[in-house]
């Protein structure tokens, strides 16, 4: 499926496609509004408008935020989050995969909505970053995954050749982004939360499992043709 030969940079989404989006559904779809109405002492018919107003914002940098959610909700939402903090945990063989990428050396790029404070809780808990080559959340650029402006500045930060560029990612919004950029090797994830049914990419081939695009062996070492990093 994929000739890695022709790889010289892979872009990771990290929620939904290195990480179990359980988490995240979990905790803004049931945690966060259950604790907003708890703390406030609420109606518990307040949670639906707390789900409302966060879905509204879905695919703009407040989706995103952190700190745009505890100061709406008026809440410490990293505090929230730290309560279930035991649900962040690696899709299947994400882990697998990076090793493999390690070993392979295409420089290795987590490029990722999630913002600083988000990142902060998720890195030291799941071992990610020691696979990583640069981190860059679409906080620190002013622009979310979803709109071309995030491409042109991250490749500013991150010069890569969208011709050699392999980008996985769960959110069909952010592929048609990345393609409309001229990423050539795109890939979706099939069940980005383990418990939640798969879901079919009308556009994008979907990923099982990361095995299914490895080769049986590491390609050709930088200088030979192949993969540099």
């Amino acid at each position: 499926m994929i000739d890695w030969r022709a790889i010289d940079t892979v872009l990771l989404d990290m929620d939904g496609t290195l990480l179990d989006l359980h988490f995240d559904s979990h905790f803004w779809l049931e945690h966060l509004p259950r604790r907003y109405v708890e703390l406030h002492r609420l109606d518990e018919a307040t949670q639906e408008e707390v789900r409302a107003r966060i879905i509204r914002e879905q695919g703009t940098l407040n989706w995103y935020s952190l700190a745009y959610w505890s100061r709406e909700l008026g809440v410490d939402v990293v505090a929230l989050k730290r309560e279930v903090q035991h649900l962040i945990g690696l899709r299947s063989d994400a882990l697998d995969f990076l090793r493999w990428l390690k070993a392979a050396h295409p420089r290795v790029v987590l490029a990722t909505n999630a913002d600083r404070a988000s990142l902060e809780l998720k890195l030291p808990l799941t071992g990610l970053e020691a696979y990583l080559d640069a981190i860059v959340s679409s906080a620190d650029l002013g622009v979310p995954k979803e709109e071309q402006a995030f491409w042109f500045a991250l490749q500013e930060v991150e010069p890569f050749d969208p011709q050699r560029t392999l980008f996985i990612d769960d959110n069909p919004s952010v592929l048609e982004s990345a393609r409309e950029f001229g990423i050539r090797h795109l890939l979706g994830i099939k069940q980005p939360n383990s418990r939640r049914p798969e879901k079919e990419l009308e556009e994008f081939i979907a990923l099982d499992r990361f095995a299914s695009i490895l080769p049986d062996s590491l390609p050709p070492a930088a200088g030979e043709g192949g993969v540099h990093g």
